[in-house]
């Protein structure tokens, strides 16, 4: 179809069609397993990251809900996208890692040193060796680099594990990342912690490219690979193409999508929300116009990480911080926009439920600050 007639969608239309999948528009009655799957992963860096983003998106979620699945094998912390750790279900987990290893197997040669710290080893003796300790036990990084330093004393630990971690699938097993509990970041091959194998997963990333465009499109090919961490999608696109809808956005960029998926009508309200630190949907397409304005990106994407923000009007318009104490917990709202009376009160409203989430047995404190 030439371009003069595909459809254009504005900035408008892309923000409600992301926030419809990534049911910000409205909350679902869903259980928490599928709506990790339906999101194609949470990002989990931060271990209670994904509860939080879980509450703002589905009705009477409770931490548990999470934790169990957690803890029962269900759904696990690993490293996928973009080389860094992921809440997915156990079955998004055998499926997404073939398709992202070589993510992990670029950063080994090109996003880190670590390739080089560890020129000369036996790749594959050092995958076995490091299997054979973490299927022993779940060890830290620190303690696995240190004993697979006694293998090879003239290699820094610090580089070794960090190898492995690249080169292996490892899950950090619970108890960290389950409410209330934390601990240290133990890890372990993911073969052994599932009982299941990847030999027969695809690595072709046709399907996870339909699983992106079902919770992030309309999407470019190079939002894609943002996503992804993955590179040199454009042949899977065109692979998919006869599967697919193609738009346009203003500046003429190609957009893909999935025929059937939500576009509602970009004039459909929507509610404000709470987004935790590092949610996806502030990290998963190259051009981010459509939910933050360029000026109001250093309040959010700081040198040390991603502030937690929040929709206001489907836009990124201010950050938040909960703090605890034992007897109170105080939520800290900083707006870089001018705020409504009615936005202001719809904040409070918000954030006074998210306080009885996360802090139910105290006293709760909103309050609006400069940033």
């Amino acid at each position: 179809m030439p371009a003069a007639r595909m459809k254009v969608l504005g900035p408008r239309a892309l923000n409600r069609a992301l926030l419809d999948r990534q049911m910000l528009l409205e909350r679902h009655a869903i259980t928490a397993s599928k709506a990790i799957e339906r999101l194609a992963g949470m990002q989990a860096q931060s271990p209670y990251a994904p509860y939080f983003g879980l509450w703002t998106r589905l009705a009477g979620f409770r931490p548990d809900a999470l934790s169990v699945l957690i803890e029962k094998r269900r759904a696990v912390r690993i490293a996928l996208m973009r080389s860094t750790v992921h809440l997915v279900t156990a079955r998004d987990c055998l499926a997404f890692r073939p398709v992202v290893a070589a993510v992990q197997e670029r950063a080994l040669s090109v996003g880190t040193t670590y390739g080089r710290d560890i020129a000369g080893i036996d790749e594959r003796e050092l995958v076995a060796t490091a299997r054979s300790l973490l299927e022993q036990q779940p060890r830290t990084l620190a303690e696995l680099g240190e004993l697979l330093r006694a293998r090879w004393p003239k290699y820094d630990a610090h580089a070794l594990a960090y190898a492995v971690r690249l080169l292996v699938p490892l899950i950090q097993v619970p108890p960290r990342g389950v409410w209330g509990k934390g601990g240290q970041a133990l890890s372990t091959t993911a073969e052994s912690w599932l009982a299941r194998s990847f030999d027969s997963a695809s690595s072709e990333p046709d399907a996870m490219i339909l699983r992106y465009l079902a919770a992030f499109g309309p999407a470019s090919v190079r939002d894609a690979q943002i996503w992804s961490g993955l590179t040199k999608l454009q042949d899977a696109f065109e692979r998919l193409r006869p599967r697919l809808r193609v738009f346009h956005d203003e500046a003429g960029r190609e957009l893909f999508d999935l025929p059937d998926a939500p576009r509602p009508d970009p004039e459909i309200p929507a509610p404000p929300r709470f987004l935790p630190e590092y949610d996806n949907l502030l990290l998963s397409h190259a051009v981010r116009t459509h939910l933050i304005a360029e000026e109001h990106r250093p309040h959010v994407y700081v040198a040390n990480g991603m502030r937690p923000a929040v929709l206001v009007d489907g836009m990124v318009s201010a950050t938040w911080k909960l703090t605890q104490t034992r007897r109170r917990a105080s939520l800290a709202i900083g707006p870089f926009v001018r705020l409504s009376k009615k936005d202001q009160a719809a904040l409070e409203r918000e954030g006074k439920a998210l306080l009885a989430f996360a802090a139910p047995d105290t006293e709760h404190d909103v309050r609006f600050t400069e940033v």
